[in-house]
């Protein structure tokens, strides 16, 4: 192949992971690691509470310097076997609709990372403010968020962010998810 076609091929590669910010391994549970920007920092209790008030706290979430963007890793019961992680993906979608007023998928599949089965969904969510009393604006959210089972336990990584700011983050919501190690 002509190396001016290299080039043209390399470039746009290269460029697309400068922008990638360099990545640091953390180590959530005993079992179950991934590597977030090197930039982010633990999320305080407080911000856990309010960003992520459930009767369990997550097993870790890390957030940015401005507290835009946010990666999560939760574990719960599961009583599915990992053997039937195809015939979920369905009904993790169905799911995943009904908790916003619209949801444009740009990625649902099953997917193998590090050894391990996966159901990833790749959306933007949007929710509405749907009561008469007040008038506010749409949220929209970027949202990359995979599902792997471990024994009788379900382990989740989110990562979360602006809709506007996705074109900057998406290749690094990417990375972070394949660093995914659950054992």
């Amino acid at each position: 192949m002509n190396r001016k076609y290299h080039w043209a091929l390399l470039l746009p590669l290269a460029l697309l992971l400068a922008f990638v910010p360099k990545l640091k391994k953390v180590t959530v549970a005993k079992n179950v690691s991934l590597s977030i920007p090197q930039n982010f920092e633990v999320m305080p209790d407080d911000g856990i509470a309010r960003e992520y008030p459930a009767a369990r706290k997550p097993l870790g979430v890390f957030t940015s310097p401005d507290g835009q963007i946010d990666i999560s890793v939760n574990q719960r019961p599961s009583t599915f076997p990992a053997e039937d992680l195809t015939i979920l993906l369905p009904f993790y979608k169905a799911s995943i609709q009904r908790m916003f007023t619209e949801v444009q998928f740009l990625r649902e599949e099953k997917q193998t990372i590090n050894g391990r089965d996966f159901l990833v969904y790749e959306f933007v969510s949007t929710v509405r403010d749907e009561r008469r009393t007040r008038n506010m604006a749409p949220v929209r959210k970027y949202t990359l968020i995979q599902y792997a089972f471990l024994k009788d336990q379900m382990v989740i990584f989110s990562f979360n962010a602006p809709a506007q700011l996705q074109k900057e983050w998406q290749e690094t919501a990417r990375a972070v998810m394949a660093s995914a190690h659950v054992k």
